[in-house]
């Protein structure tokens, strides 16, 4: 069966730098660690009032524009977690996101 959704991101170029500036910024302020398993990552945050909300902002516009990743937020011993997966031909732009919030460490 083939997938219906398209291997690339739907931003233009404006939106795009201000998406990744963000995912950045959290990464600098929140994220504690990273790491990467058969092309999936899991990035864990420090959980506060700030960082959840704006965690849930970026996993529900990442969503929007690239609907052939799956982003998904739990929580596990007191931090917050982000595990991005890919579908099948798409894992590099999954490790391309997931190492954008780890640009400002």
């Amino acid at each position: 069966m083939i997938d219906p959704s398209p291997i690339a991101c739907t931003l233009g170029a404006s939106d795009l730098r201000r998406r990744l500036d963000e995912i950045a910024a959290l990464g600098a302020d929140a994220l504690i660690a990273h790491e990467a398993s058969e092309g999936a990552h899991i990035l864990r945050f420090r959980r506060d009032d700030e960082t959840r909300p704006r965690l849930e902002r970026i996993a529900a516009a990442e969503a929007e524009c690239c609907s052939f990743l799956d982003l998904s937020i739990s929580e596990r011993d007191g931090d917050l977690l982000l595990a991005i997966a890919a579908a099948e031909g798409s894992e590099q732009v999954a490790e391309a996101l997931a190492l954008v919030f780890l640009q400002r460490k």
